[in-house]
């Protein structure tokens, strides 16, 4: 096969994933450096927390303009041009003058990063028959998770070793290759027609289906649930145990951990427990693993509970994931993109839901949604794919 022929189908799946986990790599860059930041620019830890959290507003509001935008144009079209405005992008970052000019491109940074994961799936859905497709998704997740950790990590690697500033020329460097990989090899469109119809009439389209708005708002319920529990661990950890926060955000990465080990199982338990089972058991092991964090008498319990939560969540969350990239094939860009909006707005009223309740009662309260909600969460949706398998049926 010579240069200019279309990729394989691994291949392909392999720029896919290379593409997410820059793009994960690029959302928490930041985190790890915020203190040095601070330094830089002669100002607060939480003046320079901007930069992460400008970046995820911008990511979260954009996925609804690219879905439409990918369904009418081409997917892999819109995600290589993302891809190459992300390299631009952190390639400016090196040259930031002021806290203020980074945020701004921060923001533009996320909305750029905004059009490859959830494109990335919809590419997925439209490339992957459905049997197959979890499976897939699964092990796509494999390189979500390892961006996220990779990011973390190397964010504070390089402002503790050689500057800040060298973490956003390896980002622009690594998006840089992905972009010039799929340029030359990653065809337009696979397995679906691009649309013509407008933006509003895609999302009205997706809208009027009722499954693509029940696991819509599944997707809203579980960001509210999960996001407002994970987000109090290490505050939690120190406040009780007096954990170093380092050491308590360390010990959160257990929660990838459990989604890397779901990702290499994925095959093996889809086949013994079905979506059913992923959806039901998934609930009810986050649930447990948050009992574990609560009941712990010493801070080596939140190994194994954030372990538990982890896979428990991905278990779930893989599966409503890929009944989103199938909710609505016709316009399956617009379905994934409407799928993550809600789950991104879920994620932050469930933080602001329950900060009241974090600050009156201290940070286990924050645990009292997801604990009661999640199982719940998990038992309602498997019930629902019960039912949807039997109207699937009469058909």
């Amino acid at each position: 096969m010579t240069e200019s022929q279309p990729a394989s189908g691994q291949q392909r799946f392999f720029m896919l994933a290379m593409a997410a986990f820059a793009s994960m790599s690029g959302m928490r860059i930041c985190d790890a450096m915020l203190p040095a930041l601070a330094d830089q620019f002669h100002t607060s830890t939480g003046a320079a927390a901007y930069t992460v959290s400008m970046f995820v507003i911008a990511y979260g509001i954009f996925q609804l303009i690219y879905g439409p935008f990918g369904d009418r144009y081409g997917k892999a079209h819109v995600i290589r041009v993302a891809v190459v405005v992300s390299a631009v992008l952190n390639l400016a970052l090196i040259f930031a003058p002021s806290l203020e000019a980074m945020v701004g491109l921060r923001a533009l940074a996320g909305a750029a990063a905004g059009g490859i994961v959830p494109l990335c799936l919809a590419f997925i859905g439209d490339a992957v028959p459905y049997g197959q497709r979890q499976a897939v998704l699964a092990q796509f997740l494999t390189a979500l998770i390892l961006g996220m950790i990779v990011g973390q990590w190397a964010g504070g690697l390089f402002a503790d070793y050689i500057g800040w500033r060298w973490a956003f020329l390896a980002l622009a460097v690594g998006f840089t290759v992905v972009a010039l990989a799929m340029m030359r090899r990653l065809p337009v469109a696979v397995g679906a027609q691009v649309s013509d119809a407008s933006f509003l009439t895609q999302v009205k389209g997706v809208l009027r289906i009722g499954w693509a708005r029940r696991i819509s708002a599944f997707g809203f319920i579980e960001g509210a649930l999960v996001f407002s529990s994970l987000v109090f661990i290490p505050t939690y950890l120190h406040s009780r145990f007096g954990v170093a926060l380092t050491w308590a955000g360390a010990l959160v990465t257990l929660f990838g951990v459990g989604g890397l080990v779901y990702s290499r199982t994925a095959k093996r338990m889809l086949a013994r427990m079905g979506e059913r089972g992923l959806a039901g058991y998934g609930g009810l092991l986050m649930g447990l693993g948050l009992l574990v964090l609560v009941l712990g008498p010493h801070w080596a319990w939140a190994l194994s509970g954030c372990f538990i939560f982890g896979l428990g969540f991905y278990m779930l969350h893989n599966t409503l994931q890929t009944h989103a990239t199938q909710m609505a094939p016709q316009a399956r860009g617009t379905g994934v993109a409407l799928f993550v909006t809600l789950l991104f707005m879920g994620q932050a009223l469930g933080v602001a839901a329950i900060s009241p309740l974090v600050d009156a009662w201290g940070a286990r309260a924050g645990f009292v949604l997801g604990l009661v909600g999640l199982p719940v969460l998990g038992m309602v949706f498997a019930r629902s794919l019960t039912r949807r398998e039997l109207q699937l049926a009469k058909k």
